[in-house]
């Protein structure tokens, strides 16, 4: 990775203190560390705070722990961005998360962080259908999990079962053309 680290205006929220060490060589920002899994009266505070003032970009592991902390603060602190990386790009050394992934993706998605607008949700008439993941093999294939992994990690807006993945869609203002796009990679 280059000395060219960009400086991003948003708070970065990461899990643990080597997440936090892994963001710092990647790009210039103000981190907070969650400290695990329990949000406590002072963290939420704080990330109220840093999401009204400058916004707040949340970066948690590839797993199943780090989609609960990312719904649960979704709900109790909303108006985050969400950076996602690939589970293929957060493994090495037997591990899993954001301290194993190389300096290069986490900065690339930092830069690829996408927001929810919780009221377009709610007054919107949604762009997605389940009808559109059957029509692309994105559920009810053989292959459906893999190919939603695939779009997902196109898209930055990582994996999802087939309900959660429709939520993503809608939810980070996924456009059809970017869609598009990521699907036909999949014959790639």
């Amino acid at each position: 990775m280059t000395d060219e680290r960009p400086k991003l205006s948003e708070v970065v929220v990461v899990e643990g203190i080597h997440d936090k060490q892994r963001v710092d060589e990647a790009v210039e920002a103000d981190v907070i560390v969650l400290g695990g899994d329990r949000l406590s009266k002072r963290v939420l505070a704080l990330l109220r705070r840093a999401i009204a003032v400058r916004g707040a970009i949340l970066l948690t592991d590839p797993d199943g722990a780090g989609e609960r902390i990312r719904r649960r603060i979704d709900r109790l602190a909303p108006g985050c961005k969400h950076a996602y990386l690939p589970r293929a790009k957060a493994i090495a050394d037997g591990g899993l998360g954001v301290e194993h992934a190389r300096s290069e993706d986490v900065k690339c998605a930092l830069l690829a962080a996408r927001s929810t607008d919780v009221a377009k949700q709610v007054y919107v008439q949604e762009e997605y259908t389940y009808d559109d993941l059957l029509q692309h093999g994105l559920t009810g294939h053989p292959q459906a999990a893999i190919r939603r992994q695939r779009v997902g990690d196109a898209l930055g807006i990582g994996y999802g079962n087939t309900k959660a993945f429709l939520h993503k869609l809608n939810a980070y203002g996924v456009t059809r053309d970017e869609f598009e796009r990521a699907v036909e990679r999949l014959t790639d």
